[in-house]
């Protein structure tokens, strides 16, 4: 470490911040991610059934208070804490009563959707259960969930046949269906082989293309963006398809950090969007929290970069790095399969279905009143960085392969 006593000092007033902040220094210790149930439910962009709505009526049923009250370890719960973590989000639970008896880290937000609302289920012990299967059995719990969820809304539409089913009552709200529907998509037995290959991959196979909710072949997490929609442009543009954590845009939105703004508005998004992606790009590479951010900005993590390393950064360099990052891997995409505008996009049903009921009833994403701008912002024509923003950022070379593949905008 270059500046050992100038590193204890930045890290002194940054752990402040942590504490003084409301996110990190009492909803997230409390509760864990697992908080904001009940807060997503309440703005109505709690994906149901599929993203068909964004209200769950029973969400409190699998709710992090729900998880803190009835099934949390709470001396266990150290163990699946981060090493030195000022916040401590993770959880320990357990599950004493059959049939869904288990125990392990977890669940997530993310996981009590995918397992809870996005399949109509609001029994905590199934969702429980689901999620330590997949923590033993290696399964992402977004993608899991979500596909489950893609696989009921095709049975619900008569899509598929019932013997594929091999005798499964896949109907919204099972627990036994959730359960069951883990353990045969992990061996990819029957319809797991076809659950197994992804929401989009599995709605394309019954004919149902339109009923994939995901972002170049990645499933959507928990967030509906008809009542968000500058998440719904990070969706749109994330280079990893859709993610939330490449611009959490709930931060502004819903939750009011740095500072609430409207979430229906779409003038000025493309500008918070492209600093959300270019700072989270910087700590992804700093190899530090995202939810650090909720209480820190990239003023803080130039600070503690430059008393790491020695190398005197401002703000304004780091966030360059940041947009660096952000402009290669879009060019990655597009030597890779022509990435551009064709590929920002969302589902059909985010665009064009409103919302129908909630907060957020009759609203849709309306992406092509911001994804100009976006461009515009950033730099680029119809989604691909052009020749000048490259050279402008250092990336000449990239400037040339992009040249000798035809793949430069023009």
């Amino acid at each position: 470490m270059a500046d050992r006593d100038r590193f204890r000092e930045v890290t002194a007033g940054v752990m402040e911040k942590i504490r003084e902040s409301s996110v990190t220094g009492e909803s997230l210790p409390k509760y864990g991610t697992a908080v904001l149930v009940n807060v997503i439910n309440e703005h109505g962009i709690f994906p149901t059934r599929n993203f068909q709505t964004g209200v769950f009526p029973t969400a409190e049923r699998i709710s992090g208070e729900r998880v803190a009250e009835e099934v949390l370890v709470k001396e266990k719960q150290r163990g699946e804490i981060c090493w030195g973590c000022p916040i401590g989000c993770a959880r320990y639970t357990r599950i004493e009563e059959p049939p869904f008896t288990g125990e392990g880290g977890g669940p997530e937000y993310e996981t009590l959707w995918a397992f809870g609302s996005q399949t109509g289920t609001d029994d905590l012990a199934a969702v429980c259960k689901a999620n330590y299967l997949c923590n033993e059995l290696g399964l992402d719990t977004i993608s899991m969930g979500h596909a489950i969820g893609t696989l009921l809304e095709l049975v619900e539409k008569g899509r598929v046949p019932q013997e594929e089913l091999r005798g499964l009552k896949a109907v919204w709200g099972s627990g036994e269906t959730l359960v069951e529907l883990t353990w045969r998509t992990a061996y990819r037995s029957g319809i797991g082989d076809e659950i197994a290959e992804g929401a989009q991959s599995l709605a394309e196979r019954y004919g149902m293309p339109g009923i994939a909710m995901a972002v170049r072949g990645q499933e959507l997490p928990a967030y509906d963006p008809r009542g968000a929609q500058a998440h719904g442009l990070a969706y749109a543009t994330s280079n990893r398809g859709g993610c939330h954590l490449r611009a959490y845009m709930i931060s502004p939105e819903i939750l009011g950090v740095p500072s609430l703004v409207d979430r229906f508005e779409t003038k000025g998004k493309e500008k918070q969007v492209k600093e959300f992606q270019d700072v989270f790009a910087v700590v992804d590479s700093l190899i530090v929290c995202k939810f650090d951010t909720f209480a820190l900005w990239l003023e803080d993590f130039t600070e503690l970069l430059s008393a790491v390393t020695g190398w005197n950064y401002t703000s304004e360099e780091v966030y360059e790095i940041g947009e660096r990052i952000w402009n290669a891997e879009r060019c990655f995409n597009v030597l890779a399969f022509g990435d551009g505008r064709a590929y920002d996009t969302l589902p059909r049903r985010l665009l064009e279905e409103p919302m129908p009921e909630g907060p957020a009833k009759g609203h849709v994403t309306r992406l092509e009143e911001m994804l100009d701008a976006y461009y515009e912002v950033r730099g680029w024509r119809d989604g691909r960085p052009t020749a000048e923003k490259l050279e402008e950022l250092g990336l000449r070379w990239v400037a040339e392969l992009l040249s000798e593949e035809g793949l430069l905008p023009g």
